[in-house]
């Protein structure tokens, strides 16, 4: 249901219809009154927090409509049984709710029409597209968000009239409330038509393709970032965008689901929404001879077909897992890995990926991964619990969170000397498995009240005055955030007007307002460290503070298998791995580059002394060399810096697509060549033919 509140609603939804035939039965015009109104307002709360049970309603044939139906019905109902059978009020009732959904097939045909109209072929960002063809304004939100429930609840008004009309014994009050619901229908449906054709409406799809195309042939894009997914798959490309900022050829991102466009993070980089694989594939992309992909889905082949460029997996993490070095890898021209670590992953599993096709770039994302110094004086160590989520296949070797999370986070709370404890668990933590959601809750508890705890423990004491300060300039910070990026209206996704086709039109960056946004998120960063002790507990869900964010103000990281292992060792700080599978420490090891390095916990988590021992005293880690060596097999050398190695490798493969077209070229010249040879005999007889038949 997603919350207490959603699920009393719920019940009061569910319960009140059969209250309202109860109140028309007996019949109560105060009773049905008050029922009324519990179902109005707790339908309402559910469609605004889009319940789960109102989605599963309507597919039990109790959407929406007929859930209004029903209470008509019932109204109708008590009007009978309340002897106005034979009374104008109840032929007016039954008269104006056939009316009232006689509305409701031009409204909804109306809205379906205007939505389909203004959906553009492609949605864009950062592309200059009002230049070259019209695209107007959305029609005010108020006609279309949500249409169909407010078009619906404009029976309100003769609902009550008529309960009025009911209580009175008088027909004026039904009366009017009749013809305002009718009239407002009315006037609904007619403020729609405007919107449905003429100059209220985009482009059709050849003429905005070919603007795009032509946007296209002036831009000449090199290198484009391709990417296809669901919603909660953003993290994967936008993890990239930075990266692609920062290319020495000219970028583009194309991408296949407009729910990726939406929750796209903000970029300077042009970016083409193509849902369509017909439309990508006739866009013309003559220019681009290097195309990035950032995941193995089904929707790449519309990219991978094409001969003039090359095509290279980049991935959107480095870990030991079997995504990792999945066979679908080797359509591609090249795979690149961070390090040693990836080019070996791919020989050991054998799928069909040559080691001549592997390059190391490093990874430009770790950028801003600092590395450790040590604790600062004063300040005791920091540990970070960042386990991964449950997956899809129920393997105890996926997370830590059901069999040893409750351990771990208990002997870091209860360490002596202590330490901070920051749990920051996988965004999607808990969506499949409920025995992982409900570890989740239990350790999130512990930390709470271990941090209630230590507010109360006269070892640690606040500096106030920092603290009030740190927070009045998060206060400013995130007003001045919103007040850039529109409040409600997404961090910069381009999701902030009135509808696709009009976010496609205004959608250039701001680039002076982009960077003063990257200025002010780094500038919230460290306000959001400094508005809490540094000896205070805390829990960390949601995209702020970043990851990375955290990284840097650890000392010493807890975590399972995954890319995040990868990315904490450019720290070159502490970390542990749980073996939660129990596979044992030589065999853990053996499967698992990235745990070379770290301290090995089982489940009991008993072997987390180690670790602390390690960030207490940095002079005596048995770990510290062995870890550096990792770094460097995993991620490649410091120098040159990895986005250097990137650019490298994009420019290099750039030069290999050219050398492909311009041999194509040549080859197809020649066999031209030969071929008009050859034919000149044949053409010429035909002629002499003809002359004959003549």
């Amino acid at each position: 249901m997603g919350s207490p509140a959603e699920l009393a609603a719920a019940a009061l939804m569910i319960l009140g219809f059969p209250a309202l035939m109860l109140a028309a039965l007996v019949p109560s015009v105060p009773a049905f009154a008050a029922a009324a109104a519990v179902t109005y307002l707790a339908d309402h709360y559910l469609h605004r927090k889009s319940s789960y049970l109102v989605n599963r309603l309507s597919k039990v044939r109790a959407g929406l409509s007929i859930r209004f139906l029903i209470r008509q019905l019932l109204l109708i109902l008590l009007l009978a049984r309340l002897g106005f059978a034979d009374d104008l009020i109840y032929y007016g009732a039954i008269a104006c709710f056939i009316a009232f959904y006689g509305l409701q097939a031009p409204h909804g045909a109306l809205v379906t029409l205007i939505r389909n109209r203004r959906r553009m072929p492609v949605a864009t960002r950062n592309i200059d597209l009002a230049s070259r063809i019209r695209i107007p304004d959305a029609p005010p939100r108020r006609l279309l968000h949500r249409s169909a429930e407010k078009m619906l609840h404009l029976d309100l008004a003769a609902v009550a009239g008529i309960l009025v009309s009911a209580a009175l014994e008088s027909a004026v009050a039904g009366f009017i409330g009749i013809g305002v619901t009718v009239g407002v229908g009315c006037l609904y449906v007619v403020a729609l038509v405007p919107y449905v054709r003429g100059r209220k409406v985009p482009p059709k799809a050849d003429i905005v393709l070919a603007a795009v195309d032509d946007w296209l042939a002036e831009y000449r894009p090199e290198t484009v970032l391709y990417f296809s997914g669901s919603k909660d798959s953003a993290y994967q490309v936008n993890m990239w965008l930075e990266t692609m900022e920062q290319l020495d050829s000219k970028p583009l991102i194309i991408l296949r689901e407009r729910v990726i466009l939406n929750n796209l993070a903000p970029t300077t980089v042009p970016v083409v929404c193509v849902p369509g694989g017909v439309h990508l594939m006739n866009l013309d992309l003559s220019n681009v001879r290097v195309a990035l992909y950032a995941a193995n889905v089904g929707k790449n082949i519309h990219l991978l077909r094409v001969p003039t460029m090359k095509h290279v997996f980049i991935g959107h993490g480095d870990s030991d897992k079997l995504a990792s070095v999945n066979p679908y890898s080797k359509v591609y021209d090249e795979v690149w890995t961070a390090g040693r670590a990836g080019r070996d992953r791919y020989a050991i599993a054998d799928v069909g990926v040559r080691d001549e096709d592997i390059v190391e770039v490093g990874r430009p994302q770790l950028a801003p991964i600092q590395t450790w110094q040590g604790t600062p004086e004063g300040r005791i160590p920091t540990v970070l619990y960042a386990p991964t989520w449950e997956g899809w296949d129920g393997n105890p070797g996926n997370t830590s969170i059901v069999l040893a999370g409750e351990n771990i986070v208990k002997k870091l709370v209860t360490a002596d000397p202590p330490v901070r404890v920051l749990y920051k668990p996988h965004p999607f933590t808990g969506t499949v498995s409920a025995e992982a959601k409900a570890a989740h809750q239990r350790i999130t508890a512990l930390v709470q009240q271990a941090a209630t705890e230590r507010a109360t423990d006269p070892r640690f004491t606040a500096d106030a005055a920092a603290q009030t300060a740190a927070k009045a300039e998060l206060a400013r910070i995130e007003a001045r955030l919103a007040e850039l990026s529109g409040k409600g209206k997404g961090k910069g996704s381009g999701n902030s007007k009135g509808d696709e086709a009009e976010a496609t039109r205004d959608g250039l960056v701001d680039v002076a307002k982009h960077e003063e946004i990257a200025r002010l998120r780094a500038e919230w960063n460290t306000a959001y460290w400094r508005s809490f002790g540094s000896y205070e507990h805390r829990v960390i869900t949601g995209a702020e503070p970043r990851l990375y964010d955290c990284f840097n103000v650890s000392d010493a990281m807890v975590s399972d298998i995954s890319s995040v292992v990868s990315d904490f060792i450019a720290s070159g700080k502490p970390y542990a791995v749980t073996d939660s599978a129990e596979l044992g420490v030589e065999e853990f090891k053996r499967q698992n580059t990235a745990v070379r390095a770290a301290t090995i916990l089982s489940n009991s988590a008993a072997e987390l002394g180690g670790l602390l021992d390690a960030v207490r005293d940095p002079a005596s880690d048995p770990l510290a060399e062995d870890r550096g060596d990792l770094k460097r097999y995993l991620l490649g050398p410091d120098e040159p810096t990895s986005i250097e190695q990137f650019n490298t490798a994009v420019g290099n493969l750039a030069i290999k697509a050219d050398a492909r077209n311009v041999g194509q070229e040549s080859r197809a010249a020649a066999g031209a060549a030969e071929g008009d040879l050859a034919a000149v005999p044949g053409q010429r007889l035909s002629a002499a033919e003809d002359d004959v038949t003549a």
